[in-house]
C-alpha cells in the first residue's frame, strides 16, 4: 500500500519536493559548517552527528513546510487533476514552495553569518519589527541582485526537475490516499509532541548543536518557547529559601532591609552626596575585545583608550545579554535576565522600581535618549513608563542629520540632540540623569564620510567611528556650563558576538566601562568580577546617594570580599558566573556546571557541581522571575 501511496502520479509532487527539500538543506547545512571553519573540529564524529540528527530535523521539518501540498493532493478529485488549469496550479504551488525554500536557504546564511547560529528567538522577535527589520536588510544587502539569482536558480532547478513531478494518472481513490495523509498528520503530531529543539544540543561543541539542527524548525521551536515560566521550567527551591539567600548576598555595609523576607532595603551611602549630572552612553554592541586596554593588539579605540588616563576603568565587566533589551533592562532595573522576553517589552511593566526612580527621588531630571525610533523594541513605552523622560530620533530635525540608516542617526547627531537637551534642563537650575543609547555600530555600519580612514559597510569601521563620535562629543561637551558637574559613564549595551564553541562563552561577555567626570571621580582600575547590574548601585554609591532599593546589583566599592558574580544568559540559558565557575540553568529543570573559558573560543568542561553556587544562582533568577510576574518589582505608592 505505502509503495502505490508513495509512486502513484498524483503524489509525485511531493516526491520531488520532499527530494528538493532535503538536498537544500544539506547543502545548507555543509555551506554553514564551511563558514564556520575551525570553530568545528575535523573529525567524523562531528561531521556525523551534524548530517545524520540534522537529517532527521529536516524530515520533521518537511513533514510541516510540505501540508500545503500534502493537502491540495489530497482533497483534489481525480477528474479535476486531470484538467490543464488545474495541474497548472499544481506547478505554481510547487514553484512558490521551491522559492521559500530557497528563500530560507539564504536567510539563515545571512542570520549564520551575523548570529552564528540558526533561527533563534532572535528571528521571531524581529518579525514584530518589520520595517528596521527590511530596511537593515535592504541597507546591508545587495537584495536586487540576491533575489534575482534565487529567481534563476529556482526556474532552472524547476525545470530541470520537471520529469520528476509530473501527473499522468492516478489509481489510488480519495479513501486510499487518506491513509497517506493520516500517516503525514500523525508524524506532524507525534514530532510536535515527543521532539524538541534542544535534544538535538548533545555534543560539547556548540556549533555541531546548531547545525544539526533545522533553520525552519528552530524559528517555530524558538516561537513556542517565547513565553518561559520560570516555575515550570527551570530548577527552583521554595520561595523563603530563595529569597533568604538572596538577602544574604545583597547585604553589606550601610544595608538595612525593609522586612524579613524581601529585597526591598535601605542603603546609606559611605561618601557624602554630591548632586552631580549624570550621562550614561550605552554604546550599541561595544565588545571589550575592540579596544586596546582590553587586550586588541591594534586598538579601533584609541579616543577611548586615551580617555583612561582621567577615568575609572572597569577591566572585569560582563554584560548580562546578548540583546539591546538586555542592556537596557540591567543599567535601568539592575535585575538578572529572566527566561523568555526582556522586561522591557513584556506586558504590566510600568511603574517598576528603577535607576530614574533613585534620581527623581533626589530631585533630578531622568532622560532616555535614542537615535532611533523609539517604537522599536517598546523602548519608548518602557522608559516612558518608568520614570525617565523619552527623546528619539523624530525630534531631530532633518537638516541637522548629518547621516542615518534604518536603524538610527549618526551617533553625533544623537550627541547633538541630547546636549541640546541638557542645556534646556541645566537651564531649569535641575541636575540631570541622561541614558544615551546610541545606533552607529550595528548593520550596516555606515556613518558620515570624512571621518575617518575607514570603508563604510565594515564593524570595524562602525567601532572606529564609535570611538570618534564619543571623542568628538566629549570635546564638544566641555565647552557646555554643565560639563564640570557631570560624570559619564561609558559603556556597552552588549557584546557584539554572542557565538562560541560553548553553549554560553563567557569571555564573548565581556564589555568595557569608562567613568570620566575629572575633580569628582579619581581615575584608577578596578579589576574586581563585576555585573552588569551592579553599574547603578555603583554609581548611586560614587555620588553618595542614600536610597530605598529593589535592585540585584550591588555598589562593588561597598561589597564584601566574596560576594562578586556576574549574570550571563540567553533568552532560555541562565548563567551564573564567579571566579573560575559558570552554573548554567536550563530548560527541564537542568543545571551545568562548567569551568569558564574567560579568554578565547575554547571548551568549557563539564566539573563537579558546586551545591552552594547553584543554590544562588537559582535564588537569584527564581526571585527575579517571580517578583516580576507577581508584581512586586512595583515601586510603593
Amino acid at each position: 500500500m505505502s509503495e502505490r501511496f508513495l509512486l502513484n502520479a498524483r503524489f509525485r509532487p511531493l516526491l520531488w519536493l520532499g527530494m528538493v527539500f532535503l538536498a537544500t538543506t544539506t547543502l545548507t547545512r555543509l555551506a554553514l559548517l564551511v563558514a564556520t571553519g575551525s570553530g568545528v573540529p575535523a573529525t567524523p564524529a562531528n561531521w556525523a552527528y551534524a548530517f545524520a540528527v540534522g537529517l532527521g530535523y529536516d524530515l520533521l521539518a518537511f513533514a510541516y513546510f510540505s501540508w500545503p501540498l500534502v493537502l491540495a493532493l489530497w482533497l483534489l478529485p481525480r477528474r479535476w487533476l486531470a484538467r490543464r488549469p488545474v495541474r497548472i496550479a499544481v506547478e505554481a504551488l510547487s514553484l512558490l514552495l521551491l522559492f521559500v525554500l530557497l528563500f530560507v536557504a539564504v536567510s539563515e546564511w545571512t542570520f549564520w553569518e551575523e548570529f552564528q547560529s540558526r533561527f533563534n528567538f532572535i528571528a521571531v522577535d524581529y518579525l514584530v519589527y518589520t520595517t528596521e527589520v527590511i530596511g537593515n536588510i535592504r541597507e546591508s544587502y545587495p537584495i536586487g541582485l540576491i533575489l534575482s539569482v534565487l529567481a534563476l536558480v529556482g526556474i532552472g532547478v524547476f525545470v530541470a526537475t520537471r520529469r520528476w513531478r509530473r501527473i499522468h494518472g492516478d489509481s489510488v481513490g480519495f479513501g486510499g490516499r487518506s491513509w497517506l495523509v493520516g500517516a503525514w498528520l500523525a508524524v506532524s503530531v507525534l514530532g510536535t509532541g515527543l521532539v524538541s529543539g534542544d535534544m538535538k544540543d548533545r555534543r560539547d561543541n556548540t556549533y555541531v548543536n546548531e547545525l544539526a539542527g533545522n533553520g525552519m524548525y528552530q524559528f517555530f521551536a524558538a516561537y513556542r518557547s517565547a513565553s518561559l515560566d520560570y516555575a515550570r521550567y527551570y530548577r527552583s527551591v521554595p520561595l523563603p529559601e530563595a529569597f533568604a539567600q538572596v538577602r544574604r548576598q545583597l547585604a553589606g555595609p550601610g544595608v538595612v532591609f525593609d522586612d524579613a523576607t524581601g529585597i526591598a532595603r535601605h542603603i546609606d551611602s559611605a561618601r557624602p552626596q554630591r548632586k552631580l549630572n549624570v550621562v550614561l552612553v550605552s554604546v550599541e554592541s561595544l565588545s571589550a575585545e575592540f579596544s586596546g586596554l582590553y587586550g586588541r593588539p591594534e586598538t579601533l579605540t584609541p579616543r577611548l583608550d586615551a580617555l583612561a588616563r582621567d577615568s575609572l576603568l572597569f577591566t572585569n565587566l560582563y554584560a548580562t545579554g546578548t540583546r539591546t533589551v538586555r542592556g537596557l533592562e540591567a543599567l535601568s532595573l539592575s535585575v538578572p535576565p529572566t527566561p523568555g522576553e526582556s522586561i522591557v517589552k513584556r506586558e504590566h511593566n510600568e511603574g517598576l522600581f528603577s535607576l530614574a526612580s533613585v534620581f527623581n527621588a533626589n530631585g533630578y531630571k531622568s532622560l532616555f535618549l535614542y537615535g532611533g525610533y523609539g517604537a522599536f523594541d517598546n523602548m519608548n513605552q518602557f522608559f516612558g513608563s518608568n520614570g525617565y523622560e523619552v527623546h528619539d530620533r523624530e525630534e531631530i530635525p532633518k537638516a541637522r542629520i548629518h547621516q542615518e540608516n534604518i536603524w538610527g542617526v549618526a551617533d553625533e547627531d544623537l550627541y547633538t540632540m541630547s546636549m541640546d537637551v541638557f542645556d534646556r534642563a541645566h537651564a531649569q537650575g535641575k541636575p540631570f540623569f541622561a541614558h544615551v543609547m546610541t545606533t552607529s555600530n550595528h548593520r550596516p555600519y555606515t556613518f558620515p564620510e570624512g571621518r575617518g580612514p575607514w570603508p563604510q559597510g565594515k564593524r570595524e569601521s562602525a567601532v572606529s567611528y564609535t570611538d570618534w563620535a564619543i571623542g568628538d562629543f566629549l570635546r564638544r561637551a566641555r565647552g557646555k556650563p554643565w560639563f564640570a558637574d557631570t560624570v559619564f559613564v561609558i559603556t556597552a549595551d552588549h557584546c557584539a558576538s554572542s557565538a562560541g564553541i560553548a553553549a554560553l562563552p563567557a569571555f564573548r561577555y565581556r564589555i568595557p566601562m569608562w567613568i570620566y567626570a575629572p575633580g569628582h571621580v579619581a581615575p584608577g582600575r578596578v579589576a574586581a568580577l563585576t555585573s552588569q547590574v551592579d553599574i547603578p548601585p555603583t554609581l548611586l554609591g560614587l555620588l553618595g546617594i542614600d536610597y530605598d532599593s529593589q535592585f540585584y546589583g550591588t555598589d562593588v566599592f561597598q561589597r564584601p570580599p566574596g560576594k562578586e558574580r556576574a549574570f550571563i544568559g540567553t533568552y532560555q540559558l541562565l548563567g551564573y558566573l564567579r571566579g573560575e565557575t559558570l552554573v548554567q540553568l536550563s530548560p527541564h529543570r537542568k543545571v551545568d556546571t562548567v569551568r569558564p573559558s574567560l579568554v578565547d573560543d575554547a571548551g568549557q568542561p563539564a566539573i563537579a557541581e558546586a551545591p552552594q553556587l547553584t543554590l544562588q544562582a537559582i535564588s537569584d533568577y527564581q526571585t527575579a522571575a517571580y517578583r516580576f510576574s507577581h508584581g512586586l518589582m512595583r515601586t510603593a505608592r
